[in-house]
C-alpha cells in the first residue's frame, strides 16, 4: 500500500466522528461556478468517510466519491446505505491520479484536506481530464485547530508538534510524502492545466469541548500514528492537552469557529 495511503487506515471510525463537515455554503459558491443547466455530476477525489462527500446530500447532482482507503469507504457506504438522504451519493475505489472515470464527465471536481498528500502533476492532469470545459475544480482544506480559545489553540499547537518530532523519532513517517498547502493555488496555476484561478475564504461554526478536541487530534496523522504504534496519552500530550482544555471549558462547550481556505479553479 502506498505510505500516503497507508497513513489514512486504522482509525477510520475517529475520522469521522470528531472532524468537520463541510459548510453548505461552499455546495453553493460551487454550483453557481458550474453553471450547469443539468444535474451536477460532482466527484470527490479521497473522500474518505464521506464528511466531504455530504456536502451534496438530497442536492440536485449526481455524486461519486473516490477513495483509496478500504475502512475509510466503509464507513462512507454504510452511512450511505442507511441514510435515504444520500440517494444521489455513491463511493468507489481510486486515487487522485486514477480515477476510473470517463473524459469530461464531471462539472465540478473536490479534494477536501487531501490535496497536500498527493502528487500534484498527475492529480492536476487527472483532474482536468475527468472534467468538462469549463467545469470547477475546488481544493478545499480548514485551518487547524478551529479557533476556540488562545490558550486552547496553542496548548493543540504543542501537542501536534510534538506528536510530529516522536514520530519521525519513530520512523513512522518513512516514504510519506507531503506538499506545503500554501503551494497549492501556485501549483494549480502553473499546471497550464486551468484557464482561470482564485482563492477565496469562508467559514462555519460547530461546537465542542474537551473530549471533542482531544477525538480531533486523535483524527491527525502524526498522533493516530503513534497511537496504532502502541504509546499512550501521556506519551504524546494528549493528557496535558486534555488538563488545559478541561481547565478553560470546565465542562462546558464553546462555539468553534472553523476557517476554510478553497482554491478554485476553472478548466
Amino acid at each position: 500500500m502506498d505510505p500516503n495511503v497507508r497513513r489514512f487506515t486504522g482509525f477510520a471510525d475517529v475520522y469521522n466522528q470528531y472532524r468537520p463537515e463541510l459548510p453548505s455554503v461552499i455546495g453553493d459558491i460551487l454550483s453557481q461556478l458550474a453553471g450547469s443547466r443539468r444535474p451536477l455530476r460532482v466527484v470527490d477525489i479521497a473522500s474518505g468517510t464521506g464528511l466531504s462527500t455530504r456536502l451534496w446530500k438530497g442536492r440536485d447532482a449526481t455524486v461519486i466519491g473516490i477513495e483509496p482507503s478500504a475502512d475509510m469507504r466503509a464507513i462512507a457506504e454504510g452511512l450511505q446505505a442507511d441514510d435515504h438522504g444520500q440517494y444521489n451519493i455513491n463511493f468507489q475505489d481510486g486515487v487522485s491520479t486514477g480515477t476510473g472515470l470517463p473524459d469530461a464527465f464531471a462539472d465540478i471536481v473536490t479534494i477536501s484536506q487531501a490535496l497536500h498528500w498527493m502528487e500534484p502533476a498527475p492529480t492536476f492532469f487527472e483532474v482536468a481530464r475527468i472534467l468538462r470545459p469549463r467545469g470547477i475544480f475546488a481544493a478545499i482544506d480548514c485551518e487547524w485547530p478551529p479557533t476556540i480559545h488562545p490558550e486552547i489553540d496553542e496548548a493543540y499547537d504543542a501537542t501536534l508538534r510534538r506528536a510530529e518530532t516522536r514520530e519521525k523519532a519513530h520512523a513512522r513517517s518513512k516514504g510519506v510524502r507531503r506538499w506545503e498547502k500554501d503551494g497549492h493555488l501556485s501549483r494549480i496555476k502553473e499546471s497550464g492545466l486551468f484557464s482561470f484561478t482564485k482563492e477565496i475564504y469562508c467559514h462555519a461554526i460547530e461546537e465542542g469541548g474537551t473530549d471533542r478536541l482531544i477525538g480531533l487530534i486523535k483524527s491527525q496523522s502524526p498522533v493516530a500514528e503513534l497511537l496504532k504504534r502502541g504509546l499512550s496519552e501521556a506519551e504524546i500530550g494528549l493528557s496535558d492537552l486534555r488538563k488545559s482544555a478541561a481547565a478553560i471549558l470546565s465542562g462546558n462547550s464553546l462555539p468553534w469557529f472553523w476557517s476554510y481556505r478553497i482554491r478554485l479553479a476553472v478548466k
